[in-house]
This record gives structure tokens, sequence and C-alpha cells, in this order.
């Protein structure tokens, strides 16, 4: 690798003394950032270039290149056949969607939130989930269905709950949260691939948020496998469960806990069905603790899932504390930001949790 400087620059001596000091010089190389929308375009485009059956279907994702972006550009690549735009009926295109992945087509369907998903839940979950199992495995049904899941900012109840535990919940779907750009573009590839239909549960918040990511990251041939869970910091004194924007929250309490002497370990779940238990046990079997987090209500959440797993297996030997579970106030969302602020949890609500377990002032 080829680094140029300008001669006498204060980049060339910063390059001589790394290299007199055993450094690489590609330390000094800004990493590649992509954005999550970004991410999830990207990986639209090229499963769209890699296989025709592959199309997007939704409100706005053509002309208007999306509500979010998300689909910027793809109508004036592959026109009207591959990215439809619909009318405002989520059950009529869903429908659609569901019926041309019967036919062996590969549609994206996408809903502007996924609170909008309730008007077409019988074609999601009793057309789409049910059908492969109910045909003896004669009938594939792959289709991805994606966008915005859970809190955004100052849009009251009707478009922040999150879906997660919700879709979890049901056989015949896989169910991805993902957290970072990594996450995103990898699993969304992963997902268009997969011959089972597959809910993505994305976060608006996140959509335009930049990652450091590799060249790995960034090649077309990029996929991460569904179902793998990913420790995105690594702790001894605590593990922190959580997905999608949750995930966020836990590394910067993981960061202040540093101040009183706890590392934590930050466990990305990334796929909520299936779930990887294997991860999050063998976390466990070094931390001796668990947090769970997530931005959904407690009741039937995704932490439950978590801690009964937990409690069920041999591992709940190894808890030298109850698990405690974190996550969204148990109401709808309100429309004021202060109480909308409240009803979220925050980096110090973990905080707190982990020093209470802990037994730490």
């Amino acid at each position: 690798m080829a680094l140029v400087v300008s001669a006498g620059s204060r980049l060339q001596g910063m390059c001589r003394q790394a290299l007199r000091r055993n450094f690489s010089v590609s330390s000094v190389v800004q990493a590649k950032q992509l954005t999550v929308r970004d991410a999830l375009n990207s990986a639209i485009d090229e499963e769209m270039e890699r296989d025709e059956k592959v199309f997007i279907i939704g409100e706005e994702v053509a002309q208007y290149d999306g509500a979010y972006k998300i689909s910027r550009g793809l109508w004036k690549k592959y026109g009207d056949k591959r990215v439809i735009d619909t009318p405002i009926t989520e059950i009529g295109f869903t429908g659609i969607a569901t019926g041309a992945a019967f036919a062996g087509l590969r549609p994206i369907c996408e809903f502007m939130t996924f609170n909008f998903s309730m008007q077409a839940i019988d074609h999601i979950i009793n057309s789409a989930a049910k059908t492969f199992y109910m045909s003896a495995g004669v009938v594939n049904v792959p289709i991805v269905f994606r966008g915005p899941n859970g809190a955004a900012s100052g849009v009251a109840a009707q478009h922040s709950q999150c879906f997660g535990a919700w879709y979890a919940h049901c056989p015949g779907l896989k169910v991805i949260s993902p957290y970072s750009a990594e996450d995103c573009r990898g699993l969304l590839k992963a997902a268009i691939r997969d011959p089972d239909p597959v809910v993505f549960l994305e976060n608006e918040i996140l959509y335009g948020q930049a990652f450091d990511v590799s060249d790995e990251v960034l090649s077309k041939d990029f996929v991460l496998p569904i179902g793998k869970a990913k420790i995105e910091r690594q702790g001894s004194n605590v593990t922190l469960v959580s997905h999608s924007r949750g995930v966020q929250s836990c590394l910067e309490a993981a960061k202040e806990l540093t101040g009183s002497g706890i590392e934590a370990e930050v466990v990305n779940l990334r796929s909520l069905r299936p779930l990887d238990m294997d991860t999050v046990l063998t976390s466990l079997a070094k931390t001796h603790h668990v947090v769970t987090v997530e931005q959904g209500w407690p009741t039937a959440g995704i932490g439950a899932e978590v801690s009964a797993r937990i409690s069920e297996s041999n591992a709940f030997f190894q808890l030298d504390a109850p698990i405690i579970r974190v996550s969204g106030a148990d109401i709808p969302m309100p429309y004021a930001k202060t109480l909308e602020d409240a009803s979220i949890p925050k980096p110090q609500d973990i905080v707190r949790a982990v020093k209470l377990m802990l037994n730490v002032k």
C-alpha cells in the first residue's frame, strides 16, 4: 500500500515516527465510513443487480426515492417493473408481494413504518410465515418485509412501537434487528437471498449515522449469517444484551461504567429469530451477570425471552445475581418530547441497573 504525503508535511513526520516505532503506516489512514442509509441502499442495489427476480415495492419507493431515501436511485436504474410505487394500502401491496414470492420472485416489501404492517399482518403471518409448512415444504416464500421499527422522534404512539417481540413470536419467520452499517449491509443481503420470509426491523434514528467499516464490508460478496450475534465490546464484569438502537445505549453505558472500574461486555443480538443464545451463554459464563436492554415494552419482550432461556438452561447456575431487564416504559409512546424521552431507556438507566446488580455506588 502506498501512502502519498506532501514534502515537509506534518503527516510525513508522523509516518516517519510510526515507522521508527515499528507501527504500520496504515494506522494513520482514516477508516472508511458508511451510513446505515447507504448500507441498506447499496445492499438492495447489489442484490437487484445480482438477481433479476429481486424487486422492491411500497409507498413512495420509486419516483420519490423512498420516504427515508433507502431506495434512492433505484427507480432510475431499474425502472417501473422492479421499483414499484403503490397506493396507500399496506394490505394490498403486501398481498401482491407475498403472491409474487409464491410464484418464485424475490420481493422487498417496504413499510413506511412497521406500525403500519399491522394493516397487512394477515398476509405476513397467515400467508408468508405459514405457507412453507402448510405446503409440506413445496412452496418457498422468499420475501423481505423491511422498514423503520420502534421509537423515532416526535411521532407519537402510532408510529413508535417496536414489533421485534411480536414477529419473533411467530414460527416461519426470520426476524432481524440490526444496529450498525455492517449489520444492515450484510444482513439485508442475506435476507434477500434467503428462501424464507424475513422481517427486517430498521431504526429511523440510525439511518443517518455513520459507522467505520472495513473493505470486506464494502465487498459485493459480503454477507452475514442470520442468527449469529456479535460481541461489540469485550468485558468481564457484566453482560449487556441488546439489539438495534439499544446497542448504542449499551456501548455508551459501558464506557461510563469503566469510570467505576466495571468492564461491561456488549452483545448485539442482530437476529431475534433465530436467537443466538450460545453467544449470550458464553458471555454469561465469563461475567456471571446479565442485563437485557430494549426500547420495546417489557411484557413478553425480547429481554423476557432471553431471561427465560437462561433460567431454563444449565447456565442459570452461572448467575451471581438475578437478571435485570431495562426496557421502554409500559405505555403507548407519548407525543410530548419530555415524556417521550422519559419513556425510552437511556445509558444512565443501564448504568443504574448494573451498579444495583453489582452493589456499586
